[in-house]
């Protein structure tokens, strides 16, 4: 029983129907000197893309170069707008204000591992280019004895502020008191760097993030571990400002054509992440 009633949490965050969608018939190759003719709205245009700067392997600073935003994130979309035609400028700030920042025009799109949720798309149209999942984060020996989301009533929970992942805690937490059982303590964060030392010294019980970020991190931190997965095919995608579809149709279109010529799997396959998790774009308005 309890299973099944996470399965409907989880499909109800991340699985809603009724999207509406938008697909290329076919790929259009890189042509970015002509991107006046097949963009004119985007001719001259510099676009401001937003990432946090620190969701290590997708966005993050050069440890070389800490002026400079890599990852496979900052990677492509360097690539896609080369394809596209036009330049790009990186600006940084906290994750959860991002989505806020494109819906107001501060910044021209959100490009920092965020999930396709219907709710977000009320603010926002979204190209989407992949799929991914979660991973539980927990101290070192999960010494909680947390293996599945079924484990997690009573315990201090964390995830970002904004994020798919706090709102299935609270759905979770929710359902715990409706059986008897005790509600979790939930938090938030804004920036991941304070996230970690939360779990570290013992503040949280347990963290909910993104799969390859919880493994990537917890290489780095002894006193971190990865725990199980959840939500497995969640759908990743850049964010648009509403009525931006010149945008997104050459952000579909380049990605398209990224894909298809191989550079996509390669950025993938730098940072580490499956190629398998490449699909080919929709464009999601609902």
């Amino acid at each position: 029983m309890a299973r099944n009633w996470l399965s409907m949490v989880v499909l109800g965050i991340v699985l809603a129907s009724g999207f509406a969608t938008a697909r290329a018939d076919e790929v259009r190759p890189c042509e970015p000197e002509k991107v006046a003719t097949r963009y004119p709205g985007l001719a001259g245009k510099t676009i401001k893309i937003g990432e946090d700067g620190v969701s290590l392997p997708f966005n993050f600073r050069d440890p070389n170069n800490p002026e400079q935003i890599i990852g496979s994130d900052a990677d492509l979309a360097r690539a896609v707008f080369k394809c596209i035609g036009v330049p790009v400028e990186f600006v940084t700030g906290i994750w959860s204000g991002l989505l806020p920042a494109v819906a107001g025009g501060r910044i021209d799109i959100m490009w920092d591992v965020l999930y396709y949720t219907p709710e977000r798309a009320k603010m926002v149209d979204f190209v989407l280019y992949s799929t991914m999942a979660d991973r539980a984060i927990t101290h070192k020996g999960n010494p909680k004895n947390l293996h599945s989301l079924d484990d997690l009533c009573g315990v201090k929970a964390l995830a970002g502020l904004g994020t798919v992942e706090i709102v299935l805690l609270q759905n979770i937490s929710d359902k715990c008191v409706a059986a008897g059982k005790p509600a979790m303590e939930l938090n938030t964060f804004q920036d991941r760097s304070q996230a970690w030392q939360m779990i570290e010294t013992g503040r949280v019980d347990i963290m909910l993030s993104n799969s390859v970020i919880a493994t990537a991190i917890t290489e780095q931190k002894p006193l971190l571990e990865a725990g199980f997965s959840f939500l497995p095919g969640i759908k990743v995608g850049v964010a648009v400002a509403k009525g931006q579809t010149e945008l997104e149709q050459a952000l579909a279109d380049a990605i398209s054509a990224t894909e298809a010529n191989g550079e996509m799997a390669k950025i993938y396959e730098h940072y580490k992440l499956d190629p398998a998790w490449i699909r080919s774009p929709d464009i999601l308005t609902k």
